[in-house]
């Protein structure tokens, strides 16, 4: 009987392990610049909105500028199936551009899919802005992102990362900054120029990436990891029955 109940204990534990494998593993709202994004300069950066449903698409997707660093030129890039709304807000401080005044700035940005369309299950997004210039006085900028489902679920991408502190459950977006080049060029080349062809293709090689091997090494890995479970749960129970014999004998 003993022996009975720790092979059952056993499979317990190895279908447990089973069920955590197969779990699908969450991913955030993200964003990240097409090379480098250089302090006082221009940038390519990409909102990457993952799906992490498996029952509903997402539809609609509102990403809200920091307010403490104002961006006078934000221009998001025409995606296929989406429409892009940008909101520009007075700025308490007016800024200065290109030898002129700018007295409001892009606050935020808001996709929304067309009928029948969005972010299915099991796929991801990429949503491309150009932005500058970029501010001096910091090392980051914090991008609060909102995500609606057509089920009419939203999650809520808004939560600072502390220092010294666990990830939160819905961390913001945030674009790390780098120092500008010696040679005074800014952006993401040397030429100070972002080149919207190699950002094409650059965009294309990682979707393709995605679609092709992402999917299939994740699913190998996490089988490869089932079966190791499954069968050191079976030797353990082996185990456990072999020793009751001895004993028995």
């Amino acid at each position: 009987m003993k022996a009975s109940r720790r092979l059952a204990a056993a499979c317990a534990l190895a279908g447990t392990a089973v069920l955590a494998l197969s779990a699908p593993a969450f991913a955030h709202v993200s964003v990240a610049a097409e090379g480098t994004a250089a302090k006082g300069g221009y940038a390519v950066v990409d909102f990457k909105v993952p799906n992490e449903r498996d029952n509903a698409s997402t539809t609609k997707v509102e990403v809200t500028f920091p307010t403490d660093h104002p961006l006078a030129s934000v221009m998001p890039e025409r995606i296929a199936g989406w429409t892009a709304e940008v909101t520009k807000s007075k700025l308490a401080k007016p800024l200065e551009m290109h030898g002129q005044k700018i007295s409001e700035a892009v606050s935020k940005v808001t996709w929304t899919a067309d009928a029948k369309g969005g972010i299915q299950p099991g796929f991801f997004q990429k949503f491309p802005v150009s932005l500058g210039t970029l501010p001096e006085d910091t090392d980051e900028l914090v991008f609060k992102a909102v995500q609606t489902y057509d089920n009419k679920e939203v999650v809520r991408w808004i939560e600072v990362q502390e220092d010294g502190q666990e990830e939160p459950e819905n961390p913001a977006p945030v674009l790390a900054l780098s120092a500008a080049s010696e040679d005074g060029h800014h952006g993401s080349s040397a030429t100070g120029k972002t080149s919207d062809k190699d950002a094409d293709t650059a965009r294309t090689t990682e979707t393709a990436a995605a679609d092709t091997g992402g999917s299939g090494t994740d699913t190998t890995a996490r089988v490869l990891g089932v079966v190791g479970i499954v069968v050191g749960a079976l030797g353990v129970a082996y185990g456990v029955l072999a020793g009751r014999r001895r004993t028995n004998v």
